[in-house]
């Protein structure tokens, strides 16, 4: 396979501003300094905090794939860590994507602006899988994805400040469909909004926005508005 399949990208878009907000507050609680891991206690802990962690897959650097917890015979389908993860073959199947469900991925080809394809993989899956985020735990010649699911880390509220930044960033990684991307981001916090051909009306509560779209479809600006409440009398 060369590039990711259409299911995916679609996926990955509606998914990416979500998961990126994710990373950011998982960063802001837990210290990223000498780190352990009992994958069999489904346990990581780095600075002294501990969180509950499940096993996604590992990438490895020099064959530049992608393997799955479930395919990897040092852990198997079986394995306390692999167990919660299963899910995401199982969307896979049902949805055709076959990144979920293809053992090893094969991402020789990937040329974009993530450090590997294997980031993008394990965004897709910790969106599916929701939860707190996703660590990239480096071991020598590669990187293990552990998906977090632990209610002690701060699940992010809406802010429209970091979310112009939010939904630039996701597009430049998933680029195929930026109005996917926002739809998903205002969905995930139940925040209404109004869609036009150029912009969409965002229905934030303390004021509104509009996001506005080229010809193409991408993502150009996020114009805010006060609402009635917040202007002068």
């Amino acid at each position: 396979m060369s590039g990711f399949s259409p299911a995916f990208e679609r996926l990955g878009a509606a998914l990416a501003a979500v998961v990126l907000q994710r990373q950011e507050a998982l960063a802001e609680f837990l210290p990223r300094e000498d780190w352990s891991a009992d994958l069999t206690a489904r346990s990581y802990t780095s600075g002294g905090v501990t969180v509950r962690v499940s096993l996604l897959g590992s990438y490895a650097v020099r064959e530049r794939t992608w393997l799955w917890g479930w395919a990897n015979p040092q852990f198997g389908d079986a394995h306390p860590a692999v167990v919660p993860t299963r899910i995401i073959r199982t969307i896979g199947e049902r949805l055709g994507i076959t990144e979920f469900t293809t053992p090893e991925v094969d991402l020789s080809w990937y040329e974009g602006p993530a450090g590997h394809g294997g980031e993008l993989i394990a965004m897709a899956a910790g969106g599916v899988l929701r939860g707190s985020g996703y660590i990239g735990a480096g071991y020598d010649g590669g990187s293990a994805y552990l998906h977090v699911d632990d209610p002690q880390v701060p699940a992010p509220s809406f802010d429209p400040v970091p979310a112009p930044r939010l939904l630039t960033d996701a597009a430049s990684l998933f680029p195929h469909e930026p109005r996917l991307t926002l739809a998903g981001f205002l969905g995930e916090h139940r925040v209404g909004y109004r869609q036009t051909d150029m912009e969409t009306e965002v229905l934030a509560p303390g004021g509104r926005a509009r996001v506005v779209f080229d010809g193409l479809g991408r993502f150009v600006q996020w114009r805010a508005e006060l609402s009635p409440a917040g202007l002068p009398g």
